[in-house]
């Protein structure tokens, strides 16, 4: 198989990208890869160290403050597709796959007036804008949680998972004492997006007095630009301050409890292992999603809301203790968790794969 593949900007885009490379290399072993990315986001410096053939594109997205900057992302856009079908004529795929972000509108958009094959995958409960219209030009659109399909046009429309769950399965879980931890003692991860958040720092630092003499330990990942910001905070002995967590998926394995954000791929580790969460969700981003996102669990009983404006010690404390003591409550929740996971996601996204290049044949 030939294929390109085609995301940016953010983990929750880029992990479930990389899933579908290696799902297509495991099933297929000599095919060739093409991965296009921006030229300064993530993607960019994460995808070539992997081995993993790359070209760039420059790209940005729409802004919604300034619509006068939106005149130069246009000339942007319209120079990146020609720029797009010259790597697409040069590599002559047999599939292009659209995993989000902005850098897949041009992308996708050469690939169709060039009638190549198409499918992509949403991760998020409601698509975001660029998946919203490319669904028009896509073969096969794949999706994360059921209710998304009902954004699609169903005939074409399929409910996978995401596939980064596949792979988070696979992975071999940790032990506590590895990380510093007390191996017989309950753990509950906090941690706010990879890069960490200023608001949200600033909130966990008042909550970390509550945390002496309680029966289970914390581990606060704080990202690595605020870490430094937490070396005056006093933390009782069950409190552990960490940076960044390269192996964090092993760890999160043997955690009982994490607080996080609400993105599509923390969606897809959390239902991948089965833990029960407390869900923050960001006021930041688009469409609200990652409140629609962790909405999704919440109507399953799989998870608890805390809104950013809302998260104060006494209603997280109050929240960790009921899930934590309450059997019933705790194994409701693992249960629930586990139920919206697709085991077999990245298996049945390449399965998608194969029915749209051999349709027509």
């Amino acid at each position: 198989m030939r294929a390109i593949v085609c995301a940016g900007g953010t983990g929750g885009h880029i992990y479930p990208a990389l899933a579908i490379i290696n799902i297509i290399k495991k099933k297929e072993p000599f095919s060739e890869i093409l991965y296009i990315g921006t030229t300064d986001r993530m993607e960019h410096e994460l995808v070539p160290k992997l081995g993993i053939s790359y070209k760039s594109i420059d790209m940005e997205g729409i802004s919604r403050k300034s619509p006068l900057k939106n005149i130069k992302v246009f000339f942007k856009y319209e120079k990146a597709i020609k720029k797009a079908k010259e790597i697409i004529r040069e590599f002559a795929p047999d599939i292009v796959i659209g995993v989000g972000g902005y850098i897949t509108a041009p992308v996708l958009k050469a690939a169709h007036q060039l009638n190549c094959k198409i499918i992509i995958h949403e991760q998020n409960s409601v698509p975001g804008v660029t998946n919203k219209l490319l669904g028009k030009y896509a073969h096969k659109i794949c999706v994360s949680l059921p209710s998304t399909v009902n954004y699609f046009d169903q005939e074409k429309t399929v409910y996978t998972g995401n596939p980064r769950s596949e792979e988070i399965i696979s992975i071999k879980s940790s032990s506590k004492s590895d990380f510093g931890l007390v191996e017989n003692k309950k753990l509950v991860i906090i941690v706010m997006g990879s890069l960490g958040s200023t608001t949200m720092n600033q909130k966990i630092k008042e909550l970390i007095p509550a945390f002496k003499d309680k029966p289970y330990q914390i581990l606060i990942i704080t990202g690595n630009n605020y870490y430094d910001s937490f070396k005056n905070v006093k933390t009782s002995k069950n409190v552990l301050v960490v940076p960044f967590l390269d192996n964090f998926i092993s760890l999160l394995k043997k955690a009982d409890l994490i607080i996080s954000r609400a993105g599509a791929s923390t969606i897809s580790e959390i239902t991948a292992i089965g833990i029960p969460s407390i869900l923050v969700p960001s006021p930041y981003v688009t469409n609200n999603h990652q409140y629609l996102n962790a909405q999704e669990l919440v109507d399953k009983k799989a998870s608890v809301i805390i809104q950013e404006d809302e998260f104060s010690t006494d209603k997280v404390i109050n929240e960790i203790d009921k899930i934590l003591t309450n059997s019933k409550i705790y194994n409701t929740m693992k249960n629930n968790t586990l139920k919206l996971c697709v085991k077999d996601s990245a298996t049945r996204f390449y399965q998608e794969i194969k029915k749209v290049i051999e349709a027509d044949k």
